[in-house]
């Protein structure tokens, strides 16, 4: 594939982001728009936009790598999904929008008090700074093998060209424009995935409805499985997962609700995530589909499958289908990374405003919130140079992993504080909030010795927050909050 071709592609996409930013900063130069689109963002351009914040870089070339091993198992996780979806529309959203939070972990100030509020917004931060690095890691390292090590361009030079983009075109309009930009991103992310599909097909000589036989009589088509219980694929468990991911990754994740708190009351709040809930099990079902091409393509055109099938999709995509093909699925996976690492900037930048300067109370507010925007801007800079170094993707994923432990004290303190009145000693619970994790970590690892062979998956997530909870419990004043 000719490097010069790739970049004329990928700075045009660019282009196209900056002119979006250009059009929707206007006016917007305030906190206000930056942190919650000035209460102005359309329901369905949310919705739609969240579908490309939710799929990351990683998941879009990863959900069609677990085809391999897993079938269409993942729709059990994502059916799960919607009706987590349901609680954060009709539970979440309510309360966050009565009580006017542009931060959401505000409401654990209100609830329990200044250390609980610090525990959660900084367990958020962590997880994100994590998250956000290791995703935008692994597209810096597909972009530097497949263009700029042709040109000997140094990976720190990619990766700072990488978060320059994202920062110029959220620094002014923050959510205003990432409403906007993320819609964009979906769109070329949609479009990839859709020429991926066709141009498989096509090489494949299958019509729609072939397409369709073709999958269903393969090996790869079962959705449901509820024979073992000690199958990573169990029904139940995936369900309940795919019901608590979405829960903590949406609902309780700043960097998600942002996005919904920008729309202009809670009726469109809620018409935005009840569309984007039934939506993405569609997508979703396409992304299942477009793995089962890639394997049974691989089987009948000889290609090896590599060891770590979340290759797949670059390999085929970048080695054997069109230039074309090539290109988009590159577009594409530059594009469900950057929406998810935009409103990840974002979201951070509003987190340590609100959360930790209070600049809502300060004259300087917007001149902070610019120098805390390049300041996240650097931290991320720093922490995926510091992947790099590490050299080690075992290692690296290790960490990804560890940040989503994180999720679980913040499931066990909404959880308590929604379902119980009781106060707690609020000194004690950054304590709880470390020491969860920490044992969940422990009974994960030696399950299997533990529970007669059982093997956690997802729902050690359910864990974590129930040991949270319990937690709180513990150190609870056993009095009634007035």
């Amino acid at each position: 594939m000719n490097p010069f071709v790739v970049v004329g592609f990928i700075v045009g996409y660019f282009l196209l982001l900056v002119l979006i930013s250009y059009f929707t900063t206007k006016g917007a130069d305030n906190n206000d728009a930056f942190f919650i689109g000035s209460k102005q963002s359309p329901w369905y351009l949310v919705a739609f936009g969240m579908i490309g914040a939710s799929l990351s870089g990683v998941t879009f070339i990863s959900i069609p790598g677990w085809v391999g091993v897993s079938g269409f198992s993942y729709m059990q996780v994502v059916f799960g999904y919607f009706f987590g979806y349901v609680i954060i529309a009709t539970v979440l959203m309510p309360l966050y929008y009565r009580m006017q939070l542009t931060s959401i972990y505000s409401y654990l100030e209100d609830r329990f008090g200044f250390y609980a509020y610090k525990t959660g917004a900084s367990f958020f931060l962590l997880s994100r700074v994590v998250g956000a690095s290791f995703r935008l890691f692994l597209v810096a390292s597909v972009m530097q093998l497949l263009i700029f090590d042709a040109w000997k361009i140094p990976f720190f030079v990619t990766v700072a060209i990488t978060i320059l983009l994202i920062w110029l075109y959220t620094n002014k309009g923050g959510i205003k424009t990432i409403v906007w930009t993320d819609s964009f991103q979906t769109l070329f992310m949609l479009i990839a995935v859709g020429i991926s599909i066709y141009s498989i097909s096509s090489a494949l000589d299958l019509s729609f409805s072939g397409l369709i036989a073709e999958i269903k009589s393969s090996s790869y088509s079962q959705i449901f499985f509820f024979e073992n219980v000690n199958d990573d694929k169990y029904f139940i468990k995936q369900f309940l997962s795919g019901i608590f991911i979405a829960i903590v990754m949406t609902g309780l994740d700043q960097d998600m609700m942002q996005k919904n708190l920008s729309c202009k009351n809670i009726g469109e709040a809620q018409k935005n995530m009840f569309s984007f809930s039934v939506v993405l099990i569609f997508v979703n079902l396409i992304f299942l589909v477009l793995g089962a091409l890639l394997f049974i393509y691989a089987q009948q055109m000889n290609i090896v499958v590599p060891e770590k099938t979340d290759h797949l999709f670059p390999i085929i995509a970048t080695q054997h289908l069109s230039v074309f093909a090539g290109v988009f699925f590159i577009l594409g996976l530059i594009a469900a990374a950057y929406s998810s690492a935009d409103s990840a900037l974002t979201s951070l930048t509003t987190s340590v405003c609100v959360d930790f300067l209070n600049i809502q109370r300060n004259e300087n507010g917007k001149k902070i919130r610019k120098q805390v925007h390049v300041l996240v801007s650097i931290v991320l800079f720093v922490v995926i140079l510091i992947f790099n170094a590490l050299n080690d993707e075992s290692v690296i994923s290790s960490l990804f992993k560890a940040a989503g432990y994180t999720y679980g004290p913040l499931l066990g303190l909404y959880s308590f504080g929604l379902l119980l009145k009781f106060k707690v000693k609020d000194h004690l619970v950054p304590f709880v909030c470390i020491l969860a994790p920490i044992v969940s970590f422990l009974i994960n690892l030696n399950s299997e010795t533990l529970f007669n062979g059982y093997k956690f998956g997802f729902e050690i997530l359910i864990v974590n927050g129930l040991l949270t909870f319990f937690g709180l419990l513990f150190i609870s004043k056993k009095t009634a909050k007035n």
